[in-house]
């Protein structure tokens, strides 16, 4: 038997509400949805968005990309006190971070290979 009834998309949104209560850091609202090139965006309306795929990655990766776009609830940008936050939370973060640069290179290549078998850029990648 499975060892959680909801899908994976509900999954990353849950372990992103419990990120946001551990960072006391309220989020307008949290997304799951396709984000061609990128892993997650934070907005300035407090929107912050993960990519569906980020999904299926591993739980030491998806905290990575979680705790980088909360604190862009607090931190605009990434500065000290960013970088101590990301130390304090994932105190691996810097392995993480070129895991991710090596992931999405990986990504962007093949959202490359998919259009050229097509017939041009998706709606979302125009």
């Amino acid at each position: 038997m499975s060892r959680s009834s909801l899908y994976p998309e509900q999954q990353l949104q849950r372990r992103a509400l419990a990120w946001a209560l551990r960072l006391k850091v309220n989020p307008e609202k949290v997304v799951i949805e396709r984000l061609p090139g990128k892993w997650g965006s934070c907005a300035p309306n407090g929107v912050v968005k993960f990519a569906t795929d980020l999904a299926a990655m591993n739980d030491g990766f998806q905290d990575y990309v979680i705790v980088h776009e909360l604190l862009h609830l607090r931190y605009r940008d990434h500065g000290k006190f960013f970088k101590a936050m990301m130390t304090a939370h994932v105190p691996d973060w810097r392995e993480v971070e070129q895991e991710l640069s090596n992931a999405t290179t990986t990504r962007t290549l093949e959202n490359r290979a998919v259009r050229r078998e097509g017939s041009g850029p998706s709606k979302d990648e125009s």
